[in-house]
């Protein structure tokens, strides 16, 4: 056996360079020759420094073992930090494991996993197996999930060292799919015939259509985990219900998909030949004009199969359509019953919970709202209750009578709360994008007692964004309820002054000397920023109309964002403040004219 090499549990790092024969071209045989050597006399400097020992080394790829992951790990950085002036970026990836010592070096699985590990790093990256990461400190990483393996069976969670951004991992069948927080109940038949209809007929877009509060995107998500396996190129979740622009749609999709630009060719490439599934959420308040984008890309990329869920289909060639019907009335009861047993009611199946599931049209959102009701009210008085309220909100006989149902069984929940409940659950709707609880307190005055009780009435809902930061955001569907019944105030005007407020406090904290990079947003810029996307565009489309100078404001403290993040979308909205704007402080204007 080599007596160089340390054995027992032993840290592996692997390293690869990204697009060699693409640097090669661009660089020419000589001056490619000359950066590969210096890749290599900067990375042996660095990882002998941290006890490194080289394994092996083929080409431009590095296999060096240390006796410490914290050792390794260190190794690591400082090689990615050596390289970060030159024209080289490499990917590289650590496992630790135990394996057998012979002649030629180290044999057993953990070598292959190591190296398989680095293959799905991106050029700067370092990737870690969690075997690695259970021996670094946390502080220091970032969860990226489950990810299979090429040549394995089982998905392995991976972590990123080090805070720079970088492109969501494709690996071979990644599900990137959002986890519920509740069991999915029933629809077993509906979903074992969409189940048929997909692999039957291979629809490039298959619709899911039904009025909100149905259960689509649920059924949607399920419905993309159970095909998930077909998937070689992924499976991807797109929540599109806090846009409005339709020309967004595209950038969205292709940033989900990691591809360089926006355009369905990009996307495309990015795709490549491998079966890749995209579920668009919440398509509906975009049609009809994004029906052709669409279009665009699915003919761009035969490997692409696009599941959507909305109100009303797109009504394109390629389109599938699906009608989601209300949950059978076992499966509606079942609902119910599981709803109220999370607020700790105790409610048994009765006569009467049949009578109530039918009467909400046994549609889920409805269901879940009366149950939430259960604790401090029984059945029979939900059912006399909404009674009254149902018959009054009936549509006509053209009318879906889910749609009244559901606006009833809302009207309903929102007519239970106090006043203060009620006037915090209007003003949450200026947050598009959901709100953190520090935004609710400046922005709504809300207090954690407030937030608690709209959660319990499921009028709420919380999540946790990438850095564990609670958000706190409503469905859709209550969320266009309550914008209504905030515009029965005079309350919005204000509320979007003291968001604009907050926002550029943001902004603020955003542009540090250690958020901007060279003009360009770094890490923080982006952590801080992209997580308030969806509400300082809404903010942005209410001051064209009511305070562009505000918006003026916005978008200059925010240059360095839309310069990277979305030019274009940056370049429109400038364009369009600075005409609703001819009366701007000449200083304000002049910022923004440089910023176009």
């Amino acid at each position: 056996m080599r007596a160089d090499l340390p054995s027992g549990t032993v840290t592996f790092l692997f390293t690869d360079i990204e697009g060699s024969t693409r640097l090669l071209h661009a660089l020419g045989p000589d001056a490619y020759a000359e950066a590969l050597a210096v890749h290599r006399s900067l990375l042996r400097s660095a990882f002998a420094r941290q006890g490194g020992v080289e394994v092996d080394t083929q080409g431009d790829a590095f296999f060096v073992a240390f006796l410490t992951a914290p050792d390794a790990a260190a190794a690591a950085l400082a090689g990615q930090r050596a390289l970060s002036v030159g024209p080289i970026r490499v990917r590289m990836g650590l496992h630790t494991g135990a394996p057998t010592v012979t002649e030629e070096g180290y044999v057993g699985v953990d070598v292959h996993r190591g190296a398989r590990v680095a293959a799905l790093a991106h050029g700067g990256q370092v990737l870690l197996s969690a075997t690695t990461a259970g021996l670094l400190d946390a502080a220091d990483l970032s969860d990226l999930g489950a990810h299979r393996l090429k040549d394995f069976d089982s998905a392995i969670r991976l972590y990123q060292l080090g805070a720079e951004k970088h492109p969501p991992l494709r690996t071979p069948g990644t599900v990137l799919l959002p986890t519920p927080a509740t069991p999915f109940l029933g629809r077993e038949r509906e979903l074992l015939e969409a189940v048929s209809v997909v692999l039957g007929r291979d629809p490039r877009v298959f619709t899911i259509v039904g009025p909100g509060g149905t259960g689509k995107t649920r059924f949607a998500l399920e419905l993309a985990r159970l095909l998930s396996e077909e998937a070689e190129g992924g499976s991807v979740f797109v929540p599109l219900a806090a846009l409005r622009d339709p020309s967004l749609v595209l950038a969205t999709l292709a940033e989900a998909v990691g591809a360089e630009e926006t355009s369905p060719e990009s996307i495309a490439v990015r795709v490549g030949g491998k079966r890749t599934h995209v579920l668009l959420d919440n398509l509906e308040q975009l049609l009809p004009d994004v029906a052709r984008e669409i279009a665009l890309v699915v003919e761009a990329s035969p490997a692409l199969r696009l599941l959507l869920t909305s109100r009303e289909p797109l009504r394109i060639a390629a389109e599938t359509e699906f009608d989601l019907p209300p949950l059978a009335p076992d499966e509606a009861v079942s609902l119910f019953l599981a709803t109220a047993e999370r607020v700790h009611a105790i409610i048994s199946h009765t006569a009467t919970v049949d009578r109530l599931c039918e009467r909400l049209d046994r549609l889920p959102l409805a269901l879940e709202l009366a149950a939430a009701r259960t604790k401090l009210l029984s059945p029979e008085a939900l059912l006399e209750r909404l009674g009254a309220c149902l018959d009054l909100l009936r549509g006509g006989r053209d009318a879906d009578p889910r749609h009244a149902t559901l606006a009833a069984t809302i009207s309903w929940s929102y007519d239970l709360l106090d006043p203060d409940e009620q006037q915090l659950f209007r003003r949450l709707a200026v947050f598009r994008g959901g709100c953190t609880l520090e935004s609710a307190e400046a922005v709504c005055e809300a207090d954690v007692d407030s937030l608690s009780s709209l959660l319990d009435k499921s009028l709420l809902r919380r999540r946790s964004d990438p850095d564990e930061t609670d958000r706190y955001w409503m469905l859709e569907t209550i969320r266009e309820f309550a914008m209504a019944r905030l515009a029965e105030t005079d309350d919005e005007d204000l509320l979007r002054r003291r968001q604009h407020g907050a926002l550029l406090e943001l902004t603020r904290r955003a542009n540090t000397e250690e958020g901007i990079e060279g003009g360009r947003p770094g890490r923080w810029h982006l952590d801080l920023v992209a997580p308030e996307l969806d509400n300082i565009r809404s903010l942005l489309d209410w001051a064209v109309d009511c305070a562009p100078e505000h918006g003026l404001e916005l978008m200059t403290a925010l240059e360095a964002f839309w310069v990277v993040r979305e030019p274009v979308e940056g370049a429109l909205r400038f364009e369009r403040l600075l005409q609703a704007a001819p009366e701007a402080p000449a200083q304000l204007r002049a910022g923004s004219l440089r910023a176009l």
